[in-house]
């Protein structure tokens, strides 16, 4: 029985040595036609995935270029009398009521697509161009730098942004009605939805408007002389005007520094009631103020226009721009001018004196650390103006100025790019380019300073922290201080920010000796945000910000500060503890030091934390708030509170039992913070600052950070911090 069986099982089934075979044998046709099915089936899959995956190199070999294509073979286009004309620019257009974009889909380069349409010639009726001019140089280049940028294709299905080849960059040089008639022949307008048009200067005799004036429907429009009353903000782009001289004329970079002339006034066709003034202006100043004007003995032509006169005495131009630490640019019979884009070049700092101009690309850069902008009205008073202004402030702005220029001015190409950068960063939000990267150039240090954001969990505990001591003329009671820190192991530098600009720091023989590196930086001005300025003497990841009068710190608790520091870079770490308080009988914010059991800020008086927070503070705190809280001489340590909680969301951590810090001659009843004026002036600045970030950022905790065994009942030499104070 059992032998049958196997039998059976031999006969109904291959037996091998891997086992019984459980699938029959399939007929010879059926398998050769699954085999073919699956073959093309899997065929079908790789070729679509190498579609759609596969660099799409075909875009590189049809580029937009007039080397392929003259303008004079470009196909001829006729344009009838009744041929529609596009509605006027909609001013209430926004990316997301005018523009598609969808269009745009996913890209994993997060790049937009830009289309070129193909080059032609537009006539009216009887044959006469739409322009005077054709295709300009300028937009020529224009078109062939973004044909050779990453931004192009060649596809149409596949734009998100349509360049016309039509050229509106002067519109000196076209008929208005005509180029509207062509731009809604073109193929893709769509009432002018994802079109980009170039213009630099609009507007014409004798009104001179300050954007195109060409119809274009919902088109955006990247135009060079925009005012608060034509910008659509957040839709149009704000673009320079392009100098020739840039091309033609190379300027060597200068360092920054003083100048022969502290002011130059090059342009020569303004108003005559802006001239007297200057003149005016230089009566009084004398040699200090250089006021240019075409010269009258040289004949018109391109080498006139590279020169400038004074009193008989000629000057090359632009090159005499470098011989200024200021250079004035006033608005002409249009807001944008191309002097602002050689005075950029020069490196000499713009004084824009154009009410309601709308300044290049001023939605990404940050012209106040580039240019010095006045009201015409206070054309007056711009030389008392301009000698406000720090030294060290003004050889900022003049090696940001030939930055600029550089980045964003020097070609029509980097105008151009900077211009789909803008757009490409609005509808890719999350891959936008950041503050830091538009607005600093290489030689600042922000590629060295991270984020605490993104620091490693424990930063290494090697390099240790710089002190920053603040300081006015408290010598006695700074150089306690100084002694006090020395002792700290993980010191690594200690600066002293001498804020008082009508006494001299001690000689250096006066000095306490300490083993690491004493800097004292003198201010140019006693301001309380010298404190927190991004000194490049900085190197340590870690700061301490010290006042000259925190004499009770013992080397124990500031090392145990640190040590609390290292596990959490992204929070103030401090000792004196405060709190933030609604009143609900005043119906607003109040400022609280009483002993409590809950804290929301820590001083700064005497607090650790992560230097980038030196640079958001220096450069990106929010509304007046800076500038505030120097002229109120009060109140910075709770703006630097404010804008760490805002950037992190997290609240600061208290170290240490201690309630005491200074020492008790320094001030009179423990220091100014009992006095009932300065805890009222507080509140203010606590409603103050909410007010404008626009919500309150500060979060309350009810915890704080002591080492391990300080309060226990073990041997001293067990401790790893014994001398820590109770008071």
């Amino acid at each position: 029985m059992i032998k049958h069986c196997l039998l059976s099982m031999c006969a109904s089934g291959k037996y091998t040595s891997r086992g019984p075979a459980l699938i029959p044998r399939m007929k010879t046709k059926h398998r050769i036609y699954y085999i073919t099915l699956f073959s093309v089936v899997l065929l079908g899959l790789i070729a679509t995935g190498m579609f759609q995956f596969w660099p799409h190199s075909i875009e590189s070999t049809a580029e937009w270029s007039l080397d392929r294509r003259s303008v004079h073979d470009a196909p001829l286009v006729r344009l009838p009398v009744s041929s529609p004309i596009p509605e006027r620019g909609d001013l209430s257009c926004r990316m997301h009521t005018c523009f598609d974009v969808y269009r745009c889909g996913y890209n994993p380069k997060n790049r937009i697509k830009v289309y070129i349409y193909p080059l032609q010639r537009f006539v009216d009726e009887v044959g006469v161009p739409i322009s005077s001019t054709g295709l300009s140089r300028e937009y020529n280049d224009l078109l062939s730098a973004i044909s050779d940028s990453d931004f192009y294709t060649d596809d149409v299905t596949r734009a998100c942004l349509f360049v016309p080849s039509i050229d509106v960059l002067n519109q000196n040089s076209l008929r208005i009605r005509e180029t509207a008639q062509a731009l809604a022949m073109l193929p893709r307008w769509d009432k002018g939805m994802n079109h980009l048009l170039f213009n630099m200067l609009p507007g014409g005799p004798p009104d001179y408007s300050t954007a195109l004036d060409v119809p274009r429907d919902r088109a955006l429009l990247a135009g060079g002389g925009f005012s608060t009353w034509t910008y659509r903000q957040g839709y149009d782009v704000s673009i320079p005007v392009y100098s020739p001289l840039s091309a033609d004329v190379e300027l060597p970079e200068k360092q920054p520094g003083p100048r022969r002339y502290f002011i130059l006034s090059s342009q020569t066709a303004i108003h005559r009631e802006y001239r007297a003034e200057l003149e005016r202006l230089k009566e009084e100043n004398g040699e200090a103020l250089l006021l240019l004007d075409k010269c009258s003995n040289l004949s018109q032509g391109a080498a006139s226009a590279r020169k400038r006169c004074y009193k008989g005495q000629v000057f090359d131009y632009p090159q005499i721009l470098q011989e200024s630490s200021f250079c004035v640019v006033l608005r002409g019979a249009r807001l944008g001018q191309a002097t602002l884009s050689d005075v950029l070049q020069a490196g000499c700092i713009p004084v824009i004196l154009a009410d309601s101009y709308i300044l290049p690309f001023s939605e990404v850069l940050d012209w106040k650390r580039a240019s010095v902008v006045i009201p015409e009205e206070k054309l007056p008073e711009m030389y008392t103006i301009l000698k406000s202004i720090p030294h060290r402030q003004v050889e900022e702005m003049q090696r940001q100025t030939r930055w600029f220029w550089d980045a964003y001015f020097s070609s029509m190409k980097a105008i151009g790019m900077t211009a789909l950068e803008i757009i490409n960063d609005r509808i890719y939000p999350y891959a936008a380019r950041t503050y830091e990267q538009w607005n600093n150039p290489p030689v600042v240090k922000w590629s060295s300073v991270n984020s605490p954001l993104f620091l490693p969990l424990i930063p290494p505990r090697s390099p240790g922290f710089t002190a920053v001591v603040l300081t006015y003329d408290r010598i006695e009671s700074l150089f306690r201080v100084i002694t006090e820190i020395s002792k700290v192991p993980s010191l690594a530098k200690l600066l002293v920010v001498w804020n008082n600009q009508n006494k001299s720091p001690p000689e250096e023989s006066l000095w306490p000796k300490i083993a690491v590196p004493l800097k004292v930086v003198r201010t140019k001005e006693n301001k309380l945000s010298n404190r927190f300025f991004p000194y490049d003497e900085i190197e340590t990841e870690a700061v301490l910000a010290i006042d000259d009068d925190i004499i009770m710190l013992t080397s124990d608790e500031l090392q145990f500060g640190y040590e609390v520091w290292r596990e959490f870079p992204d929070r103030l770490v401090g000792y004196p503890g405060r709190l933030h308080l609604w009143d609900h009988e005043m119906g607003k914010w109040k400022y609280e030091s009483e002993w409590t059991n809950e804290v929301s800020m820590v001083l700064t008086g005497a607090a650790f934390y992560h230097k980038y927070f030196n640079y958001l503070y220096t450069y990106k705190m929010p509304g007046d708030i800076k500038n505030w809280v120097d002229a109120h001489m009060n109140c910075e340590d709770i703006a630097m509170n404010f804008l760490v909680a805002n950037i992190t969301g997290k609240a600061p951590i208290k170290v240490t039992p201690r309630k005491k810090f200074k020492c008790p001659e320094c001030t009179a009843i423990d220091g100014l913070s009992l006095d009932q004026t300065h805890m009222v002036e507080r509140s203010e600045c606590i409603n103050k600052f909410a007010s404008v970030f626009g919500t309150m950022p500060l979060k309350v905790v009810e915890h704080r950070a002591d080492p391990v065994l300080y309060k226990d009942d073990f041997p001293e030499k067990l401790k790893s911090f014994p001398n820590i104070g109770s008071l």
